[in-house]
């Protein structure tokens, strides 16, 4: 089966004015595609970790006036809901695709997974100098992972807010962002070197 990469027209969604304008163009063009490359995801992961995860498609059902700046896939293996555990995430801004291990404000048992992660702060030493850190999930910027300390982590364990993701940033005119089949084994070579960080968190959980 051949998978849909993602084209300039996807990413210029968030350009769109109107709340109802941009939703009814990220449900008609932007989440079949997170369909079709989640479940693949989905089935991969619920593979390698050895229990079944689910797939979340971002429904951004709060929004009543701002159109949502990104959208996303979550994928979790709690099948009510993601934003309360570790989960994984793949999803668009304008100038950018991401893909995360996400540990955002909402989640359980965050003070005992930054420990976990802190007392083991030496395995970022292990992933590739392509990924970056994300500190606050609603905002584009990110540190590149030379750059993150183990501050940035007590400031995850200690303050309410706080969150921690860690992943790779594609540019949309990246060739592998427009080819489905590429960009999925490219996520799942990533998720892989993100699994470990994840096992942490559950043991943490």
């Amino acid at each position: 089966m051949t998978i849909t990469g993602f084209t300039q027209s996807d990413f210029n969604t968030f350009n769109i004015d109107g709340l109802d304008a941009r939703m009814e163009a990220i449900q008609s063009r932007i989440q079949p595609k997170f369909k079709e490359i989640g479940q693949e995801l989905t089935n991969y992961l619920s593979s390698k970790l050895g229990n079944e995860l689910y797939l979340h498609i971002a429904k951004h059902a709060r929004r009543t006036v701002n159109p949502p700046k990104d959208t996303w896939l979550a994928i979790s293996h709690n099948n009510r809901g993601y934003k309360k555990h570790p989960h994984f995430q793949v999803g668009l801004f304008d100038d950018h695709l991401f893909i995360w291990l996400a540990c955002i404000y909402e989640l359980d048992h965050k003070t005992a997974i930054a420990k976990k992660f802190l007392s083991h702060f030496d395995q970022f030493d292990n992933l590739d100098g392509e990924y970056v850190v994300s500190l606050d999930h609603m905002k584009k910027e990110s540190l590149p992972l030379e750059e993150l300390e183990k501050r940035h982590l007590e400031r995850f364990r200690d303050v309410k807010k706080a969150e921690f993701l860690i992943g790779k940033h594609l540019s949309p005119d990246d060739n592998l962002v427009s080819d489905g089949d590429e960009l999925v084994s490219f996520i799942k070579e990533t998720f892989d070197q993100l699994i470990p960080f994840y096992r942490l968190a559950l043991d943490a959980s």
